[in-house]
């Protein structure tokens, strides 16, 4: 079996995650995280029930085209309500959720293969 080393264009990927935060290309955060095709921010939802419309602005107004975006909803698998998937449905962005530790690894992999994803990633212990 032939291993081949992931490339990540230039784009942050995510080292390691827990204790409630991330360490990732470049860089380390406590807290929850964004992770948009141009910018790594703080995301300033602690838990899955805040998870509202509002938190999603900067996703849904990102300038560059987002195609899959990875919601990552701390230790349990949550998704958010209808309100905050029709406003991805109508900007065609497909959302994917999956517990934290899945979306890194996802968001990784489909980073790897260049491909047009952003994740917003609740941090665990």
């Amino acid at each position: 079996m032939e291993f081949i080393e992931a490339r990540y264009s230039g784009r942050p990927h995510i080292e390691t995650y827990g204790n409630g935060g991330f360490r990732f290309t470049g860089g380390s955060h406590a807290g929850s995280l964004l992770l948009l095709p141009d910018n790594v921010m703080a995301w300033e939802i602690a838990e899955y029930r805040a998870a509202n419309s509002e938190c999603f602005s900067a996703v849904l107004e990102c300038p560059q085209k987002i195609e899959l975006f990875i919601f990552g909803s701390g230790a349990r698998l949550i998704f958010p309500g209808k309100a905050v998937r029709d406003l991805f449905k109508a900007r065609n962005i497909r959302l994917e959720c999956m517990n934290t530790g899945s979306a890194c690894r996802t968001y990784n992999v489909l980073l790897s293969e260049n491909r047009n994803v952003a994740a917003g990633l609740i941090a665990v212990e």
